[in-house]
């Protein structure tokens, strides 16, 4: 069974390897195409070949996208949160609200954050 789970491994590597290269494939082709289609038209510049388009996808990656993986990981902090707000008791409510008011000087808190909190969590002002 050993050998059996190596095997299943491995061929679920060497899938993700041939559809990784596929898709890397058909995008580059994409852009290129995009690339040789559009610029020299609008532009007058020079059309560039698949390898190059592949390098201006690593290239917009690197400067747009970072190197870490996964997408949509900043967005969901107000959710996160929420969750967590709905999780305290009042008591852990009222020594967060505290500690914000310590760390930020009062200035969020007493412009109506405990407000804003509260409808983003649909709680009620008690």
């Amino acid at each position: 069974m050993r050998m059996h789970s190596r095997k299943h491994l491995w061929l679920h590597g060497l899938k993700f390897a041939l559809f990784a290269v596929v898709a890397v494939g058909v995008v580059g082709v994409v852009v290129m195409s995009l690339w040789n289609w559009l610029t020299p038209a609008i532009f007058g510049w020079h059309t560039i070949d698949f390898w190059q388009a592949v390098g201006l996808l690593v290239l917009g990656r690197l400067l747009f996208g970072g190197l870490r993986g996964g997408h949509g990981r900043h967005g969901h902090w107000r959710a996160r949160m929420a969750q967590r707000w709905d999780e305290m008791s009042d008591e852990e409510r009222q020594r967060f609200r505290e500690g914000m008011r310590r760390r930020c000087g009062g200035r969020h808190m007493d412009r109506g954050g405990d407000q804003r909190m509260e409808r983003a969590t649909g709680e009620q002002s008690s």
